[in-house]
């Protein structure tokens, strides 16, 4: 069963990005910017919104590259 988008707390994508090798390259103002090597464009994360609103994590899951199946992978560990 797929798990939903919604209500992800954003220390669990935090762990996600850090689990794909990214790294957070820095913060500017309520934001923090993610950055890796494969990535042609970086991640963008609002630090002081939390949980991660849906359309946030899906924007980023296609900025990665990888559908919600990897999360929902991720998730189940």
């Amino acid at each position: 069963m797929k798990r939903s988008l919604k209500n992800i707390p954003l220390r669990v994508f935090r762990e996600y990005l850090e689990s794909k090798g990214l790294k957070k390259i820095r913060t500017n103002g309520g934001h923090e910017i993610w950055g890796g090597k494969m990535l042609q464009r970086s991640i963008v994360l609002q630090s002081h919104i939390d949980p991660v609103p849906e359309f946030i994590i899906k924007s980023n899951l296609r900025t990665l590259g990888v559908g919600a199946d990897d999360f929902d992978n991720f998730m189940m560990k």
